[in-house]
């Protein structure tokens, strides 16, 4: 999907430095590297399921999916993330399912395989994705998202298709391929996939396989207005106060075809407040103005720690700044992860999309 921004780059790090000297990725074609994957999956006994810090439904739904359709046919699976989810994506039943890796404490003993999904930058699966390799689990990517120029490669016979319009949509042709008859609880982690990322299908262009793939799933997914509920609509009062406070701070520039959105952890710190991982609903909203072309917001994680999200209607690529930052993500919408002074990385933030978009100066009184 061209709109979604779980897939910003941190800084380089030494376990990133040495993966980066894996063998570079062969050129194949999708047929070729999703049998590749199904014939791996049939020779396992175990495998780890699991997805980038910060997760999503995209990457969530495609890894729930997998984690029931390959029980389904025998195969052992855990699902092993280095953070725990967000609450609110227990609609899916993942109580239980999910484990979160400890180092030296969660016990990697018996896996044949490892699958990361939603994202091909081992940096964001760290400190699992060191492990891995240090114990020599062959360990492989299925994404949707660019590889990075400037960023360590995937393993050569990882599932890269940027052409997807979600994971999802990988792991529903991978589980078609492996033979798993759909059911309910697969359903729903797919289609939860397919409809987050893609914004309820507001971010599909000409290609119909997103249509196709959401017809045969709601052949058993027989209430997606639930999945619906439960993504898009549930904030409560104190969140929408929230949600207004933090957009009246935002800024606009460039005869309104930018804006600049603070989002500062005093903000999203506060119990019943937007949460952190709700910060792409302020975007969201932004980009509904019809003159705002690109929008960036810097939500403050920490003292001098700040996550950048970068958003265009398309006629502007955004990936670019995303990568002069150390980040990544898709062409329209991507982000990275910076250190440094509010008012510092704010101007430098301004001058970069500044250039995209040269006419008014840009105001820069304001703070977060």
């Amino acid at each position: 999907m061209e709109h979604q921004l779980q897939h910003d780059a941190p800084p380089e790090t030494p376990s990133s430095n040495r993966t980066s000297r894996r063998p570079p990725r062969k050129l194949c074609s999708f047929t070729q590297m999703l049998d590749s994957i199904v014939q791996k999956l049939q020779k396992a006994r175990c495998v780890i399921l699991s997805t980038h810090r910060h997760s999503d439904g995209d990457g969530l739904g495609a890894q729930t999916a997998l984690f029931h359709g390959l029980r389904k046919l025998g195969i052992k699976a855990r699902m092993v993330n280095v953070d725990r989810p967000s609450a609110k994506y227990s609609f899916m039943g993942l109580d239980g399912t999910v484990e979160v890796f400890e180092p030296g404490r969660t016990s990697l003993d018996g896996i044949d395989l490892a699958l990361i999904l939603d994202t091909n930058d081992c940096r964001l699966v760290e400190p699992l994705y060191s492990e891995l390799i240090t114990r020599n689990i062959e360990t492989l990517f299925i994404d949707h998202h660019p590889i990075l120029a400037n960023a360590p490669q995937p393993i050569h016979d990882s599932l890269v298709a940027v052409g997807a319009a979600s994971t999802g949509e990988l792991g529903f042709r991978l589980l078609k391929k492996l033979g798993v008859e759909l059911d309910a609880q697969i359903a729903r982690a797919l289609y939860t996939s397919l409809v987050f990322d893609t914004h309820l299908f507001r971010y599909v262009k000409s290609d119909p396989a997103s249509h196709l793939m959401a017809a045969e799933l709601l052949k058993y997914e027989r209430h997606p207005e639930e999945v619906h509920h439960h993504l898009f609509s549930t904030y409560t009062v104190s969140k929408m106060n929230s949600l207004m406070r933090s957009l009246a701070r935002v800024e606009y520039s460039a005869d309104n075809r930018v804006a600049f959105i603070p989002f500062p952890a005093s903000e999203h710190s506060i119990p019943g407040n937007l949460e952190r991982d709700e910060s792409g609903d302020l975007i969201d909203h932004v980009m509904k103005i019809g003159s705002v072309e690109v929008a960036a917001l810097l939500r403050e994680d920490g003292p001098e720690q700040f996550k950048l999200s970068l958003r265009s209607r398309g006629n502007l690529e955004v990936l670019s700044v995303a990568e002069s930052f150390g980040g990544g993500g898709h062409k329209y919408a991507s982000g990275a992860y910076l250190t440094g002074t509010y008012e510092n990385l704010r101007r430098e933030v301004l001058e970069k999309l500044e250039r995209l978009v040269p006419t008014s100066p840009i105001n820069r009184s304001a703070g977060p």
